[in-house]
This record gives C-alpha cells, sequence and structure tokens, in this order.
C-alpha cells in the first residue's frame, strides 16, 4: 500500500481465532476491520453483532437462516471482499483451502492459518524470524500455535548463537475449551503416531535451517499446551547467557514457579487479573527457574495458550503483504503495544 490510509481489513470465519484477530484488527490505529463473514446464527454471530462488527454472510445460502434469526447481515463474502485490502481467513481446518480460489480470483491479498499446509501459499510466517520474505506478498500462512512458539524460541537462541540441534515433546491440549462437551478425550493420552510429530517440519517452513525434532501427545486437558525442550548448543553457555536471550524477545515472557506460577491454570489466572481480553496469553510462557543448562546442553519448558499466540503473528503479517511497514521491529512493537504484549509483569 503507498497510501496512508488505514489497511481494510475482512475476517472470514468468526470462531476461537476469528473473533480474537478481528478484535486486535479493531485495536490497531493503523486497520480498519470493514467486517466478518461466517456461516452460523447463533450466539457466536451475535457477539458480532454486539461489537458493533458488519456481518455477512459467508456462503450465500446461509443468508437466509441468518436473517430468521434476527441477525443484520449485511450481503455475501464477496461484498466483504469488495470492501477490503486484505482478508484474514479464520475459518476451520481444511475450509480455507478452498476459500483460497476466491480470494484469487478476486486478486485479494489473503492469510490462511495453520490448519492448512505450507503448500496453500508457499510461504509461513512468524514476525521474529521471517517477517522481511513476507513484504509485498499476496498472501502468506500464519503457522499453529505450537509451530509458532517453536520458531519465536528457537529464533532467539539462534540470533544469541546458542542453537545447534532442538528436540522437543509437546502435550498438546484436546480441544477448544468452548467445545470441550463436544469431544477430546477423558481418562487417557493419545501419542500422535509418527516421530518426528508435524509440529518440527512446520517450523523448518519458516526456517529451514533449523535442526528441529518434535514428538507430541495428546492430553486430557483444555487450558493450553505445555512443552519440554532439549537443546545442544554449539558452545558452552551459562544461564544467564539464555536468559539473556530470551529476553531479547518481546513475546517471550519469563514466569517463575516461585511466584506462584507453577501450573497452566495459574498462568490463565494471572492473565483475566491482567484484564487481557480472553484471558489472552499472546506470548510462550518460559519458566525461568525451571530452565537448566549443562555446559552446551540446555533444558526448559513453557506453555503455548492456542487461542491467542497467533493473534499478534496476524497482525504482523497483515502489515507485512500490504506493505503498510516494512520493518520488523516496528511492526511487532506496535502490534505489542496495542495489545499488551510484553505486559506480564508478575516476575
Amino acid at each position: 500500500m503507498t497510501d496512508m490510509r488505514p489497511i481494510r481489513v475482512a475476517v472470514n470465519g468468526y470462531g476461537v481465532i476469528g473473533k480474537r484477530v478481528a478484535d486486535a484488527v479493531v485495536a490497531q490505529e493503523d486497520m480498519d476491520l470493514v467486517g466478518v463473514a461466517d456461516v452460523t446464527s447463533d450466539w457466536r454471530a451475535r457477539m458480532a453483532r454486539a461489537k458493533g462488527f458488519a456481518l455477512f454472510a459467508a456462503d450465500p445460502d446461509r443468508a437466509p437462516a441468518m436473517r430468521a434469526a434476527g441477525l443484520d447481515v449485511a450481503g455475501g463474502l464477496d461484498d466483504l471482499l469488495g470492501s477490503a485490502d486484505i482478508v484474514v481467513d479464520c475459518t476451520p481446518k481444511k475450509v480455507a483451502v478452498r476459500n483460497v480460489e476466491t480470494y484469487r480470483e478476486r486478486g485479494i491479498r489473503f492469510i490462511v492459518h495453520g490448519g492448512e499446509k505450507h503448500e496453500v501459499t508457499g510461504h509461513s510466517f512468524v514476525a521474529e524470524a521471517n517477517y522481511a520474505s513476507a513484504i509485498g506478498r499476496d498472501r502468506t500462512r500464519v503457522v499453529s500455535c505450537n509451530t509458532t512458539s517453536i520458531v519465536r524460541t528457537l529464533t532467539a537462541l539462534k540470533v544469541a548463537g546458542l542453537l545447534g540441534s532442538a528436540r522437543g515433546t509437546l502435550l498438546r491440549r484436546a480441544t477448544d475449551p468452548w467445545e470441550s462437551h463436544l469431544g477430546g478425550i477423558m481418562n487417557t493420552l493419545v501419542p500422535e503416531p509418527d516421530i518426528p510429530s508435524h509440529q518440527g517440519p512446520d517450523a523448518q517452513s519458516v526456517d529451514p535451517d533449523l535442526d528441529v525434532i518434535t514428538m507430541a501427545v495428546k492430553v486430557p486437558q483444555t487450558l493450553a499446551h505445555l512443552h519440554y525442550w532439549s537443546v545442544r548448543m554449539p558452545r558452552k553457555a551459562s544461564k544467564d547467557d539464555v536468559l539473556e536471550a530470551f529476553r531479547a524477545s518481546s513475546r517471550i515472557a519469563l514466569i517463575k514457579m516461585s511466584e506462584g506460577l507453577g501450573a497452566l491454570n495459574a498462568v490463565k489466572e494471572m492473565m483475566a487479573d491482567l484484564g487481557r481480553p480472553n484471558d489472552s496469553l499472546y506470548e510462550v510462557a518460559l519458566w525461568e527457574d525451571m530452565l537448566t543448562v549443562e555446559g552446551d546442553e540446555l533444558f526448559y519448558a513453557y506453555m503455548v495458550d492456542n487461542q491467542a499466540i497467533v493473534i499478534p503473528e496476524t497482525i504482523d503479517a497483515i502489515r507485512a503483504l500490504t506493505e503498510a511497514e516494512r520493518d520488523a521491529s516496528t511492526s511487532i512493537a506496535r502490534t505489542n503495544a496495542a495489545l499488551g504484549v510484553g505486559t506480564l509483569t508478575a516476575t
């Protein structure tokens, strides 16, 4: 974009991620939310209208039912896209890939999320790792919550010259909290059948130079994901060296068990006390007092809020694709300020 007007953003899909992206767009001084599209006529769509967002029918066949439910539907997806510079697709897994042809035909820039494959866009995005390579592109994929956390933490170590090989084990929450009554698991653990699990190769779609292998298991809880990592560093380093590397990232928050943050629920409760919308933890919450260094070996663990961590990345991706901001650090700082990222001050 070459003018100074706000970036006009459309959000297709007003679910777990979509509603958070919409709120984040509204919080940005350089963006306007032109509307959201969905197919539901239940409480979720009503929340969009309650916030004053223009509501569109993502599928024109669903518009009559939405209007019959008393929703003020402004038009169809084509109408929404016609008023936007870029669309963020937040539709369920594998739905976005069907929408991509529509976006291409309309010649509109678009962002999909980690549920889709890298090949859908040919580019995968994490702001601190590869913002520059997204500038001016017509499409990108903001990678999944777990992959975002992996790239953030390993990039911090890489920049500091402390990254050799990395091996991680992921304890993945079973489902989103709002739909726990519909599925998930109870009284069991479900290992992901392949080693490496898909997150490691996905991180390499952002940075092919990463030497990373992941293993994952699904656990019967819905609060957040928990990661354990072992990193072989290229040289011996101190714990202070590693902590300094992590502190250099504004999107990694160092927390302490000694201050009462000894479990996922405690961290989520602190997000609520901080007044974060939806109790959102945008940062990687990494336990400072658990982190251990033995010579050239590093061990650490952290928490990932899968509903929130990709939101700041999505905002930065909007700026990169539209060329509204060419400097990664400037965009990241603006996004952080608008969302309160970096205000986790309990440590």
